[in-house]
């Protein structure tokens, strides 16, 4: 997609929806790292619906380690590989206790090594905390810019990086959560919605989906 092609292409996702919010739910940026840690293969929707009581009850990493790791899968069991998740949930929360004085660092190499927590998950959470211009290339965003030809790629640290480069800097701390909402809702996998699409112009998929009878 050339540069006018991005600039127009953000500049209507922008004016449809100018402060875009992440979907999980969180009290504060503990609580956002769980939930990004638990939303792993799993749906925003899903991982709100198992963290509602166990946020009500846990807010803070030792809160957490009180709970245990047994307490914590009875909250995430809902939750797809709830095991490995409580595990990582724990271990994690030990080292912001023990290194951090129980506070989310911010920093992507503190952050990258805590249990369960890769690039994309560091990502969102400098994105969404401190609004740091990051771009998270979950499996819609992966999707939208190799369909859409923003920035095609093979792998999720491949696109991330063209879309850093297309994106024009205006653009970079809202760009991640406007195309998960546009991957989530208009450019399905299975059926994108060209039809109701405000960039659908601009876009190089083919052929577009028509409006259904």
């Amino acid at each position: 997609m050339k540069p006018a092609a991005v600039e127009q292409f953000f500049a209507r996702l922008s004016a449809a929806d100018p402060e875009p919010k992440t979907e999980l739910n969180y009290v504060n940026a503990y609580t956002l790292l769980v939930a990004v840690v638990l939303s792993a293969q799993a749906t925003d929707a899903g991982v709100n619906k198992a963290t509602a009581a166990l946020f009500r009850k846990v807010t803070h990493p030792a809160q957490m380690l009180k709970l245990g790791e047994a307490g914590l899968k009875e909250h995430i069991k809902t939750i797809g590989l709830f095991n490995a998740k409580a595990k990582n949930v724990i271990a994690l929360s030990k080292i912001l206790v023990e290194r951090h004085g129980g506070e989310v660092p911010r920093d992507r190499e503190a952050l990258e090594a805590l249990p369960g927590v890769g690039r994309k998950t560091a990502n969102v959470v400098l994105n969404v905390l401190w609004g740091e211009p990051t771009i998270a290339v979950d499996t819609h965003i992966f999707r939208v810019a190799n369909r859409t030809g923003l920035a095609k790629g093979k792998t999720p640290l491949a696109v991330e990086l063209g879309l850093l480069k297309a994106v024009p800097a205006k653009y970079r701390r809202h760009a991640h959560h406007w195309l998960i909402l546009h991957g989530r809702y208009v450019c399905k996998a299975r059926r994108p919605e060209c039809f109701r699409c405000t960039v659908a112009d601009l876009c190089s998929f083919r052929p577009k989906t028509k409006a259904p009878d």
